[in-house]
């Protein structure tokens, strides 16, 4: 007998947007840590669930932060960088997830 396909919901693919890879949050991740770029709607209910639906892990905590937007100058031209919400994301021990591979 083969499992049941595991029924995602759509929405969780709009919760999380991008893992972030960084040399901070490589470090993080010998802690059980996870960081991902959510979206700005998100609250930390959805992206647990997000989270634990897409990876199949249980996640312990999740933190989140909101990173405002940079002025920057381009070739003379002065723009603003849009704000960024992460979410620093702890799982239980024993769970792993590999953000090189993707969804």
């Amino acid at each position: 007998m083969s499992k049941a396909p595991v029924v995602t919901d759509p929405r969780h693919y709009d919760v999380i947007v991008a893992p972030v890879i960084t040399e901070k949050a490589t470090t993080a991740s010998e802690h059980n840590q996870v960081v991902f770029k959510v979206a700005r709607n998100a609250t930390k209910p959805q992206i647990k669930a997000a989270v634990e639906k897409l990876f199949d892990v249980k996640v312990k905590a999740v933190n989140t932060l909101v990173r405002k937007g940079k002025v920057k100058a381009f070739k003379g031209t002065v723009g603003t960088q849009s704000p960024v919400k992460r979410a620093i994301v702890t799982l239980e021990e024993g769970h792993r997830i590999d953000v090189t591979t993707g969804l």
